[in-house]
């Protein structure tokens, strides 16, 4: 048995699982969430407790079942406290500014960078930037109670400008150590 998927998924105070089918609904707080289950695994709600179970032993139930388990357990933690993801832009004249569904950033390029947001995720700017080994650095937060979400939006994010070796510019996720390297020497 997987040792992930046998594991039980403890619902929030707030937070109601509903079967339906190959269907499992979540409703929290934060929001609405609806996971497809394999074929091959089934669900149980019990005592505020999510439990995930496969039908037998064959090689791809054992290799959905704890997958499923994993995808059920941030779906919970996803309309109960949410999830967040934060990036960092750095380099001088780089901003980034939230218009209500879009993000409009100042890159570094010719024209400015609007960045449409998917559905369920937000995103919130930093008052004002700080300095990091001379260069200013502003914070981009984007929250979500979907986790697939959140990290595709952060990625796409990312991409628009990824942080170069030399200087740092570029934008990175707030926890990433990007490998600096040494520039020119200049010598004869």
């Amino acid at each position: 048995m997987s040792r992930i998927g046998k594991l039980p998924i403890k619902l929030g105070d707030k937070t109601k699982a509903i079967v339906a089918g190959q269907k499992v609904n979540f409703e929290g707080p934060k929001g609405k969430l609806s996971v497809d289950l394999p074929a091959k695994v089934k669900v149980e709600v019990k005592d505020g407790q999510v439990n995930v179970l496969r039908e037998d032993d064959s090689r791809e139930a054992r290799s959905l079942h704890g997958l499923a388990r994993t995808i059920l357990a941030n779906a919970a933690k996803g309309v109960s406290t949410g999830f967040e993801r934060r990036l960092d832009i750095r380099g001088v004249g780089f901003r980034a500014e939230v218009k209500g569904k879009t993000v409009q950033l100042a890159l570094g390029y010719s024209h400015p960078v609007v960045f449409n947001l998917p559905e369920g995720v937000t995103a919130e700017v930093d008052k004002a930037p700080r300095t990091e080994d001379s260069l200013p650095t502003l914070g981009l937060t984007l929250r979500s109670a979907d986790k697939e979400a959140l990290g595709a939006a952060a990625v796409k994010i990312r991409a628009l400008r990824p942080p170069e070796p030399y200087k740092g510019k570029g934008i990175k996720y707030a926890d990433e150590k990007v490998r600096r390297k040494e520039g020119k020497t200049g010598t004869t």
